[in-house]
């Protein structure tokens, strides 16, 4: 059996929120499975114990964690993305970082003609260039 790896997202309580906002931003994606925690917990009934969703052909697995944690996403890892055009670029860009943080804006950066770098709303960290 071949060893597949995946990125893995923690949330608390917000994990299927952000996979369907993402699978909207991204043609051709899907929530690929999603279980959930029923009345005997341990979280809160019907948030994700685990789910698995495709973004542009890659697989992600989040929860909602129901332990409450000293720490969050942080930009030191981020999900980078090659687009295709500058209209897919402003589109991701705008629709990423609303209700996030801009960390570096659009522009020439001289490594590619037009860059940002941004986390969500949610805390995830997205770099985005132009292939």
């Amino acid at each position: 059996m071949t060893q597949k790896i995946k990125t893995f997202l923690m949330f608390e309580g917000k994990a299927e929120e952000a996979m369907n906002f993402y699978i909207s931003l991204f043609p051709g994606s899907s929530i690929v499975s999603v279980s959930r925690y029923g009345n005997e917990g341990p979280g809160a009934e019907g948030s994700v114990v685990q789910a698995v969703f495709s973004l542009g052909g890659q697989h992600f697995m989040c929860i909602d964690s129901h332990v409450k944690h000293q720490f969050t996403f942080t930009p030191s890892i981020s999900l980078f993305v090659q687009c295709e055009t500058e209209e897919e670029l402003d589109r991701l860009f705008a629709s990423l970082s609303e209700n996030g943080q801009i960390m570096m804006p659009l522009g020439n950066y001289g490594f590619s003609r037009k860059f940002g770098w941004c986390a969500d709303r949610f805390g995830v960290s997205w770099q985005l260039t132009l292939a």
